[in-house]
């Protein structure tokens, strides 16, 4: 890790580098585990690509999916304000909720990279609604190529409940290929594409969410057959390897196409889960796992790499959000924003290893929810824990400090009155 003298040093060298849009490619994994990454910690796997994109920038270690399962962190990320306020707190699943989605009056960070001239694309996972009127090209993105549920066949792309769910913007398309690697040529014939024109890049891979199929396995779902939902493989864990695998060669060729362009000075990659694991995905000894509120379902890796900008080498313990992408992506474009946002911008942090401002963030999934101020965490069952002692989350203090448990509660109970008004609009 360097120290922060070299970091400061190094952003006052590159400061003037920073005075144009800079290109953003945002990727994103799918139930990717806090302890799965070779640069975290992990054994299991060998991801060197997305290894090295953290040596070469920034690597998190208490970064935060703003809810422990998919869809409301995309809403979080896409609109940069809690999940709640546009009416999507759980998942939008294939069977019960055709109808629900991101809703027209949202603004998308997206929407707003386009206004400055960017060119927009996302490929791959959507999960912000399957009605037409949900289309990602209807919140900014000129391009489209993936699917708008929660997980499809990595080979037929045939979704949980047994629909075709492959797209080309608005239309469904049959599409032959494995889903880690289309996501990945896409991205590729983008950045050639756009080699005169700053762009957004979103990569938003399945993987390694369910169904558990390698490259050379056969396609498991059909139109009417969905089963069985988390593919025949018997080995699980094997699976996961190579669907991980998959996805690091993807990073790698996205980076090497950008060194080839010779964009690799203008172009910010950010790099994150949307949620923590579930088995085989490991959460690096932290407790819980997606769909709960303990740091195992939402504290996840994430990376930030701009050569030249972002000093190489350095690590941050710094708590962010996906909230925070959005102001952060708008700071890159010189975009300006109206509206009001519940993240932060982390591009100082980023360069220049600035403090971010003391905030409270905070946390709901079903009859859970839970505050964090500082290295304090307060569950609203009356838990409270001191996460820079206690990352496990093993041992509840609330009786040593019954006055800070009863100031966070009252916060907490303020915040969920507050972000209920959005839930109670879209219901």
């Amino acid at each position: 890790m360097k120290n922060d003298k070299y970091c400061k040093d190094h952003w006052k060298r590159a400061l003037k580098k920073t005075r144009t849009p800079l290109n953003i490619i945002l990727i994103l994994a799918d139930d990717l585990g806090y302890g799965d990454l070779g640069c975290y910690g992990g054994s299991d796997l060998e991801t060197p690509n997305i290894d090295a994109l953290a040596g070469g920038g920034l690597k998190f270690t208490d970064f935060h999916s703003n809810a422990p399962v998919c869809s409301p962190t995309r809403a979080a990320l896409m609109t940069g304000r809690y999940q709640q306020r546009s009416g999507i707190e759980g998942v939008i699943t294939a069977k019960s909720h055709r109808d629900r989605g991101l809703g027209k009056d949202q603004t998308t960070i997206a929407q707003i990279l386009k206004q400055v001239g960017y060119a927009t694309a996302i490929y791959g996972k959507w999960h912000l609604g399957y009605h037409p009127r949900y289309n990602p090209c209807n919140f900014g993105f000129d391009e489209f190529r993936g699917f708008v549920s929660g997980n499809i066949d990595y080979h037929s792309h045939i979704d949980q409940v047994g629909e075709a769910d492959w797209w080309s913007d608005r239309n469904l398309k049959s599409e032959f290929g494995y889903t880690t690697d289309l996501i990945t040529q896409y991205g590729l014939s983008f950045i050639e594409n756009n080699v005169d024109t700053p762009f957004f890049l979103y990569l938003a891979h399945e993987c390694p969410h369910y169904p558990y199929q390698g490259r050379k396995d056969p396609a498991d779902r059909s139109i009417g057959n969905p089963y069985p939902i988390h593919g025949r493989r018997q080995n699980k864990k094997e699976a996961y390897k190579e669907m991980m695998e998959a996805m690091d060669e993807g990073v790698g060729a996205i980076v090497a196409k950008v060194k080839e362009l010779d964009l690799a000075s203008q172009t910010v990659f950010f790099f994150c889960s949307d949620n923590g694991p579930v088995s085989p995905g490991l959460t690096g000894g932290l407790r819980g796992q997606k769909g709960t509120i303990w740091e195992g379902g939402h504290r996840v890796p994430a990376i930030a790499c701009c050569p030249s900008i972002i000093p190489s080498g350095c690590v941050t313990s710094q708590t962010a959000t996906t909230l925070d992408l959005f102001p952060t992506f708008s700071h890159l474009a010189q975009a300006e924003v109206r509206m009001e946002l519940d993240g932060v911008n982390l591009w100082p942090l980023m360069v220049e290893g600035l403090a971010l401002p003391e905030r409270s963030l905070f946390w709901r999934f079903k009859n859970q929810s839970c505050i964090r101020q500082g290295d304090w965490k307060f569950i609203d069952d009356g838990q409270l824990f001191n996460l820079a002692d206690d990352l496990a989350e093993s041992t509840d203090v609330v009786n040593q400090y019954p006055a800070r448990a009863e100031d966070l509660g009252a916060k907490l109970s303020q915040w969920n009155r507050n972000v209920s008004e959005g839930i109670e609009r879209q219901t």
